[in-house]
């Protein structure tokens, strides 16, 4: 894990910050868009990525334009190690301690599931679901503590259904996410504690995320802009589950009342559908 912090232009301009999100996945995309829009807020900002450079850029971009705080953190979260290392220094933030924590890092990847690269579905485990679910247990006992601030797990719409042929582990890290994201909402609830925890499910949004997975949507997506307002807007409503787009919201209401094997029909042929263009 390599850090490095971003020099503010006109330092003495800079107005006390509004407090402190970390984000991982931050590099492009979700990540990048909700790193832009709090640190449009004021918020000063943990950019968590693989990509140096790209992290780097961003930061210089939100530095110069935002005059926030930056900080640059190059980890691969895949490895339980940089998580580890991760959290000590999040938690070491003593000055200005966390606000805000974006568990947006992960990957999916379009195939037959006897076909696919084992490798590859495990390492989609480990960014999608062991670095989220250890982050946010590690991080959680802060937030509680503070009885403050919010956590989003960012997931997809694709947790909201029964299963995904086709793209199989990757609807499952993301129903892992929601299950857990709703676990723990329900056990703050009863802590009576002000800490909140959401997850963020999509449909298609604009992204990189479409050519690592390789796929293309038949849905008409929405700009990584649309999406991250969106959520920002309805988590500071307490919401728990939020879903940007009208229509796959309604899509991922109607899933649970139509028949299970329906709902795996329509997948399997959307999905499918991806490989044969």
């Amino acid at each position: 894990m390599n850090t490095q912090m971003i020099n503010i232009p006109n330092k003495k301009s800079v107005s006390p910050a509004s407090g402190l999100a970390c984000i991982t996945g931050a590099s492009s995309g979700i990540g990048a868009e909700f790193a832009r829009q709090l640190a449009a807020e004021g918020y000063s900002v943990i950019l968590v990525a693989r990509r140096e450079e790209r992290l780097v850029d961003l930061g210089q971009e939100l530095a110069s334009d935002y005059h926030v705080e930056c900080e640059c953190i190059t980890a691969d979260l895949s490895d339980l190690n940089e998580c580890t290392e991760l959290v000590a220094y999040l938690k070491s933030k003593r000055e200005i301690p966390l606000d805000i924590l974006i568990n947006n890092a992960g990957f999916g990847a379009v195939g037959r599931f006897d076909q696919s690269d084992i490798s590859k579905d495990l390492n989609m485990i480990d960014v999608n679901v062991r670095a989220l679910h250890y982050i946010a247990r590690q991080m959680l006992p802060h937030f509680i503590e503070r009885d403050h601030g919010h956590i989003i797990n960012v997931g997809s719409v694709a947790g909201l259904m029964p299963g995904g042929p086709y793209m199989a582990t990757y609807y499952a890290t993301k129903s892992y996410v929601v299950s857990l994201t709703n676990a723990i909402a329900e056990e703050l609830k009863r802590l009576g504690s002000h800490a909140q925890v959401h997850a963020l499910c999509p449909g298609p949004v604009n992204t990189e995320f479409n050519d690592v997975a390789n796929v293309k949507f038949s849905l008409k997506g929405i700009s990584a802009k649309e999406c991250v307002s969106y959520c920002i807007d309805e988590a500071d409503k307490g919401k728990i589950i939020i879903v940007p787009n009208k229509m796959v919201k309604l899509a991922a209401v109607a899933a649970k009342f139509v028949p299970r094997e329906i709902v795996l029909g329509i997948v399997a042929r959307s999905q499918k559908s991806k490989i044969e263009r």
